[in-house]
């Protein structure tokens, strides 16, 4: 069974958690999922099934949709609300929706983030949250990000008694942003401390939250032996790439890694999904020096 699969990850699983209940529901270990979700995140987690495992990388690359709230008057270690509280300021007034907008706003484009510690990125080998849980110091290095959009979907609410303001916003980013670090520096620029206080994936890898599969779902589908009716075909990650059939003399050139001239498509693409007897086998990219096709990935080759 070859496909990728949109499952609806609950609170309280990691992302490995799910993989491991998707190996043993689809009864195989080839199994991959295309970016993590942490525990308490729930939402869109695709995930990739027998040869699919050969396009996580096209999925991870896909832009992300988060919804979510951010709540201003205190901070935590992890930047979430499963860490220690670090700083606390009790707000005698809120700001305004106005204010909020414009700093929401501001974000948008592309911006440099210094992930949380609490992070599975990788230093010197080493796992950012590795080093914080062994009160190690490590220099955590910046990135750049790209930030669609940021905005309100609701208008903040003020809880005058705690002192505290909580936005509630939605986010198109790309790939490789912490949404956990956008809210602290929400309240950086407003010059209060600040926590994402709840987040859900609405959209990943082009697969909408409507379309996710729960593992409750799934375990239904596999007693009524129609678990294929959960996977997409493995093209739905690079469907935004042209199409285009091969030809029998064609694919045994192909199938052997050899190149295609460049007068083989009518137009000139920089990157093409070459099909065979109705099923995606590889991805060509354009060499501009060598001025010809060659593999960027193979899939199928069967």
């Amino acid at each position: 069974m070859d496909g990728i699969l949109p499952l609806y990850k609950e609170r309280g699983m990691t992302s490995n958690d799910a993989v491991i209940k998707c190996r043993k529901i689809f009864k195989t270990r080839k199994i991959g999922h295309s970016g993590t979700l942490d525990p308490e995140v729930d939402g869109v987690l695709p995930i990739c099934v027998g040869k699919a495992t050969k396009v996580v990388n096209y999925l991870m690359d896909s832009g992300k949709v988060y919804k979510g709230e951010i709540t201003l008057g205190f901070a935590t270690t992890t930047e979430d609300l499963e860490g220690e509280v670090i700083s606390k300021v009790k707000l005698s007034e809120p700001f305004s929706d106005e204010k909020i907008n414009e700093i929401l706003s501001s974000f948008i484009g592309d911006i440099i983030q210094v992930p949380p510690i609490y992070s599975a990125i990788k230093v010197n080998g080493k796992k950012l949250y590795e080093y914080a849980r062994a009160g190690e110091k490590v220099d955590i290095p910046e990135r750049r990000v790209h930030i669609e959009y940021f905005k309100q979907i609701f208008p903040s609410k003020f809880d005058k008694e705690k002192g505290q303001q909580t936005i509630y916003f939605e986010v198109g980013c790309g790939k490789g942003t912490y949404v956990r670090t956008l809210a602290v520096d929400v309240g950086k620029k407003l010059g209060v401390p600040a926590v994402m206080s709840d987040l859900t994936r609405l959209k990943s890898g082009g697969f909408q939250i409507g379309m996710a599969k729960s593992l409750s779902q799934l375990e239904k589908l596999a007693h009524e032996n129609k678990l294929s009716e959960s996977l997409y075909p493995i093209d739905y990650a690079v469907k935004d790439l042209p199409k285009y059939n091969l030809k029998l003399e064609q694919w045994k050139i192909v199938k052997n890694g050899g190149f295609l001239p460049v007068n083989t498509f009518k137009e000139n693409y920089d990157r093409v999904n070459l099909f065979y007897d109705n099923r995606i086998r590889c991805i060509y990219q354009y060499n501009e020096e060598k001025n010809r096709y060659q593999s960027e990935r193979m899939i199928d080759l069967s």
